[in-house]
């Protein structure tokens, strides 16, 4: 039978926020996080059988975490009803994974002093994967996977397409606010891991720089600091982290594990256990930043 939404007893942050906690607590000791995949393929950004769209923010998360915990190939997922609508039958036993939506409701007003006051609230939805549902051939497909060549020629094109100043042949990778540029090693100093080539471990890392870059006043203007404080150096190194790990999905790039994670994941951890939200936010602001880019980038003349 299909499960039920949320009720307003389900807190659906603690919820989520929990489950990403355990599986950044999982992976730390491998200097991995849960959003990178273990076996060398890209992950690809979930997406939805009926209305046939990418997953954004927390959801992609979310659903990676529950991909690679159960084993699932399949990026295509559905509520009961979509596969049902399909002509698909979720097989008996499946667990469904949680996903979040936000609709605009009336705000309950015990005084009555302003009772048509609107905003958005959190509600959730169940889905299951196409590897849980029998007696379909899904019409929707997930991205054909690309050669290495082809995702490296997409990565160059989003880099060139931006319009950054990148600096390579320096000491490290970062972006100076500064002067407005990315610095980063020459090409020929990455070597590349278990998971990604040398050319993938050099744009995921771009991908990286390239988030930090979109935040800036003159683009995104993301600021931190009055929402997280002396923790926003934190939160703006985990939306960089996000938006890379988003990018290297749409360009088909293996990111690489940075070993500067053991660094941030104990920062990381501290920040979203003392708030439920901050992982919303860091996910949304890194879906921005990887949709802004893109974009840009298709845009360049």
């Amino acid at each position: 039978m299909p499960t039920k939404t949320s009720t307003e007893h389900f807190d659906v942050h603690a919820a989520v926020t929990s489950k990403i906690i355990t599986a950044i607590e999982e992976g730390a000791g491998a200097f991995q996080l849960p959003w990178i995949e273990r076996s060398g393929r890209a992950l690809a950004r979930p997406i939805n059988v009926a209305s046939e769209a990418r997953y954004n923010g927390v959801n992609v998360l979310a659903l990676w975490i529950e991909a690679l915990a159960q084993g699932f190939t399949s990026g295509l997922w559905g509520t009961y009803r979509q596969w049902q609508a399909l002509g698909g039958q979720v097989r008996k036993g499946e667990s469904s994974s949680l996903i979040v939506f936000y609709k605009m409701m009336t705000e309950r007003d015990e005084d009555q002093e302003d009772p048509g006051r609107r905003r958005m609230f959190a509600r959730t939805s169940r889905v299951f994967n196409a590897c849980q549902v029998e007696g379909l051939e899904p019409t929707v497909t997930a991205p054909a996977t690309r050669t290495i060549v082809e995702s490296l020629k997409r990565a160059e094109a989003l880099v060139r397409g931006v319009g950054a100043e990148v600096c390579e042949g320096a000491d490290l990778a970062c972006y100076l606010p500064a002067k407005d540029a990315i610095l980063i090693p020459s090409r020929d100093h990455f070597v590349g891991s278990s998971t990604s080539s040398p050319t993938e471990s050099f744009y995921a890392t771009l991908c990286h720089e390239l988030v930090h870059w979109s935040g800036a006043k003159l683009r995104l203007d993301r600021d931190l600091t009055g929402r997280f404080g002396s923790q926003a150096y934190a939160m703006e190194e985990l939306v960089a982290e996000l938006g890379a790990a988003f990018l290297c999905a749409d360009l088909g790039v293996c990111p690489e594990p940075r070993r500067d994670h053991a660094a941030y994941i104990q920062s990381w951890l501290a920040v979203l256990k003392s708030d439920k939200r901050a992982i919303f936010t860091a996910a949304s602001k890194a879906s921005q930043a990887s949709t802004w880019l893109q974009d840009q980038a298709q845009t360049a003349p």
